[in-house]
């Protein structure tokens, strides 16, 4: 008995994830056009190995063309890893299927994990999941994270404080006095990028910089 053409080239497709970056991609795409629940915890474990960035991201969007109520619990599950790229993608990819069912699962622990392509995954995934009314105890959890890290990471924790809007303010401004000046020198960064968006990451920390240097915390300066 023959298979349908559809089944068969799914099969290849799962072979196919296997092989060469270029046909990765195109397996994924395939995976995510003829979505199929059978193979959903295949695309969860490939993400978690998956070493090319442009390969991850179609495996996500492979993700979220498939029932969330079956990709959900699987992915919520993969947080759990001791893989840190299983754990990252994971919160990446619940990211972007927004179910906010996912929220409870957003713990401390992921917003404060040690590796930090997890940590910054956790911190979009967070401003996206929060429920109406909770954001002023995740941006408390958030600013125990200010000055962690290189610049991507900074730039990260940012995006995710600012994306909470008005209501980080008090533990921004609290921040902005921390004994560290390098916490101190982001929350300020911060809190200019909160006010004036359009002046960019670099122009905030450098003002930071000679806020901190001056001694200073004031809007002004």
């Amino acid at each position: 008995m023959t298979m349908p053409k559809e089944d068969t080239n799914t099969m290849r497709a799962l072979q196919g994830l296997e092989s060469s970056s270029s046909v990765r991609l195109q397996a994924a795409l395939t995976l995510g056009t003829t979505p199929d629940p059978r193979f959903i915890d295949k695309l969860i474990e490939r993400c978690a190995i998956e070493p090319d960035f442009y390969v991850r991201d179609m495996l996500t969007w492979a993700l979220t063309r498939h029932s969330a109520s079956m990709t959900v619990p699987k992915l919520i599950d993969e947080l759990r890893s001791e893989r840190a790229q299983a754990r990252s993608q994971a919160l990446h990819t619940l990211s972007k299927i927004g179910d906010r069912q996912a929220w409870p699962a957003i713990t401390r622990a992921l917003l404060t994990d040690a590796d930090d392509e997890v940590a910054r995954s956790a911190w979009r995934a967070a401003v996206v999941l929060v429920p109406e009314g909770e954001e002023p105890e995740l941006a408390g959890v958030l600013v125990t994270q200010l000055g962690r890290g290189e610049r991507e990471t900074h730039l990260s924790l940012s995006r995710a404080l600012i994306a909470l809007g008005e209501v980080v303010m008090p533990t921004l401004r609290a921040a902005m006095t921390d004994l560290d000046p390098g916490v101190r020198q982001h929350a300020i960064a911060t809190e200019r990028l909160l006010r004036n968006p359009d002046a960019g990451f670099e122009f905030a920390i450098e003002e930071a910089k000679r806020v901190v240097a001056l001694g200073t915390t004031s809007q002004e300066g």
